[in-house]
């Protein structure tokens, strides 16, 4: 018969006296075990953190791929290289010389930072992001409204016999002067960033030439119905 202490069997019965050859023989086996033992929970340890790892990279990634695209498309950043220079990865290095524990944490502290990147595209109080051409809209539109306005009202007050002259006084310098402020004010409320106000102006013409558009097809159709 024998009995067992960890790993280590020991025969029960003509055990050795106290000290001597046999002690240190199952002190070292016992020291043997425990190292064995704590290096098997290290490497298992080791394990789980490279699977984390990977995993977080594999997140992050899929996050940044479609935060890139939003930037190009939605805000008009040019599409430029990002893969890391050498001053880039030695700037990192520090942040993941602990080993995979390190760059879990360090993948993690990435993830709040698109987590925060994302929250200031879409506005702290979750406003979708405008596109440049309805940003600016909502600026030549107002303008283009008055232009509107103001023909009409110098077509009710017109003597008669002056409204194409009237007509092509409006026409011409009204729509230009919708444009111009509306370029202006783009300009002061969009601009002061590093990067240069699209002010679509295209977008504008159309706008504020609208208004000419719609007054025309409104006298022709009186004309038409008298």
């Amino acid at each position: 018969m024998s009995e067992t202490t960890g790993e280590v069997s020991i025969p029960a019965q003509g055990t050795p006296a106290a000290g001597g050859p046999w002690a240190d023989y199952l002190a070292a086996a016992q020291r043997l075990d425990a190292v064995r033992r704590a290096a098997s929970a290290a490497t298992t340890e080791h394990a789980a953190a490279v699977q984390a790892a990977q995993q977080e990279l594999a997140g992050v990634r899929a996050r940044l791929a479609p935060q890139r695209a939003r930037l190009i498309r939605d805000f008009g950043v040019p599409e430029i290289d990002l893969t890391p220079q050498p001053a880039d990865e030695a700037l990192a290095l520090p942040a993941v010389a602990g080993g995979p524990a390190a760059v879990l944490a360090a993948l993690q502290q990435v993830r709040q930072t698109a987590d925060a990147a994302d929250a200031a595209m879409l506005g702290s109080a979750g406003r979708p992001a405008w596109r440049p051409w309805a940003r600016n809209l909502l600026i030549y539109g107002p303008f283009a409204a008055a232009v509107l306005i103001v023909q009409i009202v110098l077509y009710l007050v017109a003597p008669a016999g002056s409204v194409p002259t009237y007509a092509l006084l409006c026409g011409l310098s009204m729509p230009l002067l919708a444009f111009g402020l509306g370029w202006v004010t783009i300009g002061f409320v969009y601009g002061g960033g590093p990067e240069k106000v699209d002010r679509t102006p295209l977008i504008g013409v159309i706008t504020c030439l609208m208004p000419v558009l719609l007054t025309c097809m409104g006298v022709g159709l009186l004309q038409f119905l008298d």
